[in-house]
């Protein structure tokens, strides 16, 4: 089995009003994506899953996924709004698509074996890919019932120039997950960071704190859970128009339900990503000073 990536890529564009306007980090033109695609074909990842939007297949393909040909298998899914709803009608008004979780979904029939999922806006850093594509290929690793996450610092994920929401994660002794919580207004303080809860409570964070970024390690079994929590979330959530599944909060459920267990990987590279536009200059510094230390070099693609 070809050791797999599935790359989130459905919102790529919505914010920009399409692919062409989406700013570059690199020197050359090259956005977030680039660098996770030449980390995981680095790391020994032979197949890419793309999930899109139909409508960005052919600009897609010609801006970003032709940079992987003849280097590695590369497949598309398409995240349509109508896509594993079984029975449920899809409401008349609805625009946004169903979150992470559908989104992961949607590739049900394009993957199976183990394989990692990433965000395609978000920067993980090489050492995450290397290590996730290790524990994929492990024995001992992923199986039906033992999954995996990349946990970063919580503090080298948040933004000097806002709040931001964090999945903060509780491990054991033996860095098996035990829960995410979805954290919301996390900001940096003087002592590490800190954020208002649900009842307007002020609450202080080290910033030591593992952090979820949404690389997970899976085995195909996630799919039947996928689905069956999904036909739950469209009975509740499914006729508000705003409503999605995210894929934490399905990882969280299976733990406390004793279904999977899940390792927690940690890294100690920065995670980065565009929350905010003054977050821009600071990625490309950040991806300019890799280069210079040669963790890139300054083309990425160049044949």
């Amino acid at each position: 089995m070809k050791p797999t990536l599935l790359i989130i890529a459905a919102g790529m564009g919505s914010r920009y009003g399409g692919l062409k306007q989406i700013d570059s980090v690199g020197p050359n033109g090259e956005m977030i994506i680039d660098y996770s695609m030449y980390d995981a074909v680095k790391a020994g990842f032979e197949k890419i899953v793309f999930v899109i939007r139909p409508h960005l297949e052919e600009a897609f393909k010609e801006k970003i996924g032709s940079k992987l040909d003849g280097t590695v298998e590369t497949v598309y899914a398409y995240q349509e709004l109508d896509s594993c709803l079984g029975d449920f009608k899809l409401p008349a008004d609805r625009e946004k698509p169903w979150g992470t979780g559908h989104a992961i979904l949607v590739a049900k029939d394009v993957i199976d074996s183990p394989f990692a999922v990433i965000n395609a806006d978000d920067y993980y850093g090489s050492h995450s890919f290397k290590i996730m594509r290790q524990y994929l290929s492990d024995s001992s690793g992923i199986n039906k019932n033992h999954y995996a996450m990349v946990g970063y610092s919580l503090y080298n994920t948040l933004s000097d120039n806002g709040t931001v929401a964090r999945g903060v994660c509780q491990a054991d002794e033996k860095m098996l997950l035990k829960k995410i919580v979805e954290c919301l207004g996390i900001e940096k303080t003087e002592t590490g960071a800190g954020f208002i809860d649900s009842r307007g409570e002020e609450q202080s964070l080290t910033g030591n704190e593992i952090a979820s970024m949404n690389l997970w390690g899976f085995h195909p079994s996630i799919f039947e859970y996928l689905q069956k929590m999904f036909d739950e979330f469209l009975v509740e959530y499914g006729n508000e128009l705003k409503s999605e599944l995210f894929i934490p909060l399905v990882v969280d459920r299976l733990i406390n339900n004793n279904q999977i267990t899940a390792k927690v990987l940690t890294t100690d590279d920065r995670w980065f990503g565009i929350t905010y536009k003054e977050d821009m200059p600071i990625a490309q510094k950040s991806i300019k000073k890799l280069i210079e230390q040669g963790v890139y070099p300054e083309r990425l693609w160049e044949k």
